[in-house]
């Protein structure tokens, strides 16, 4: 190896070394933060509504939502790196009041990652087959393969919530999910999934400013459904629904995290930095490829313009 090739393999070999201190120093503080113990004790959250009125804290400054988020969102695509290479399964549920900011959170989320190895699930109401079916299966077919993640926009939890609510299933079944769900959930963990589970928590005064938004708006209207409304006027059947739901479902092997979500751009970012401190990934980013130059086109040439059709370009 030459003087010139051995001063570019060490630039190369400290250019990496550099980067896994930094990815550790930043996993550190993760860690930190949340060591596992918020499974069993209450929030740090808390000690801060102390100081605010009414429990709520001062909306997030946009400049510094955009920049943090940009920084944990490189984290998401090393933690999905770690996962492709390890064959880590991990499944990610988001529950919560409507409008309480669960599918913003999960655009930012998958938004940076590679859609081979993350899906998105929401599903819809289910077909007469379906409800034939053990009721956990038209789940259980969305599960992650080896190296893949899977994000849950709602999920078996309408059971719970909004079939009980609304009347969709009788008592008997609501107490069969109740007893059966846990069991359910061990089951994945000890077939080696990681199952993290979000409560998206808003206050009926937020839910009605987000509610008027979307109808004052079009392009957002499609996003308050006529259950929506109807679940307006059931706010106390919910939240007792809710409040019986988490508390016999929170098992240790797959806790309830509830997310405050008055704010939308703290609760993401709170969230996110949530998931990144629950997966123990490492930096496993491949290194920067060179591009070499550009093979002879040869004898190519293209076809006349005139053969084909293009798209007008209505924006000179």
């Amino acid at each position: 190896m030459n003087g010139d090739a051995l001063k570019l393999a060490n630039a190369k070999k400290r250019r990496k070394q550099k980067s896994k201190k930094k990815h550790k120093a930043s996993n550190s503080l993760l860690y930190s933060q949340f060591d596992g113990t918020d499974r069993y004790h209450p929030s740090p959250i808390l000690d801060d509504f102390t100081s605010n009125s009414e429990g709520r804290l001062p909306k997030l400054d946009r400049k510094f939502y955009e920049k943090e988020l940009a920084i944990l969102q490189v984290e998401l695509v090393k933690m999905q790196y770690w996962i492709k290479h390890t064959g880590y399964r991990i499944v990610l549920l988001f529950e919560g009041r409507d409008a309480a900011g669960k599918g913003g959170t999960i655009k930012r989320v998958t938004e940076p990652l590679n859609p081979r190895g993350c899906t998105v699930v929401a599903l819809g109401t289910p077909s007469d087959q379906q409800k034939s079916q053990w009721y956990f299966q038209r789940y259980v077919e969305h599960f992650p393969s080896a190296g893949e993640m899977v994000l849950f926009d709602r999920s078996w939890y309408n059971r719970a919530g909004v079939e009980k609510v609304m009347g969709f299933c009788s008592p008997e079944q609501v107490e069969e999910f109740m007893q059966s769900c846990p069991e359910f959930e061990r089951m994945l963990v000890r077939s080696g999934i990681t199952l993290l589970k979000y409560w998206f928590s808003v206050s009926d005064e937020e839910q009605e400013v987000r509610f008027r938004s979307r109808l004052e708006d079009p392009a957002r209207r499609w996003k308050l459904s006529p259950m929506d409304l109807e679940s307006r006027d059931r706010w106390v059947e919910f939240s007792r629904a809710k409040d019986e739901m988490l508390s016999r479902t929170n098992i240790p092997e797959a806790p309830w995290f509830t997310v405050e979500a008055n704010d939308k751009r703290r609760a993401r970012l709170n969230c996110i930095r949530h998931i990144l401190s629950k997966v123990p990934y490492e930096d496993m980013t491949p290194e920067a490829i060179e591009l070499p130059p550009r093979k002879s086109v040869g004898d190519y040439q293209r076809p006349p313009l005139n053969e084909q059709f293009f798209v007008p370009n209505a924006y000179t």
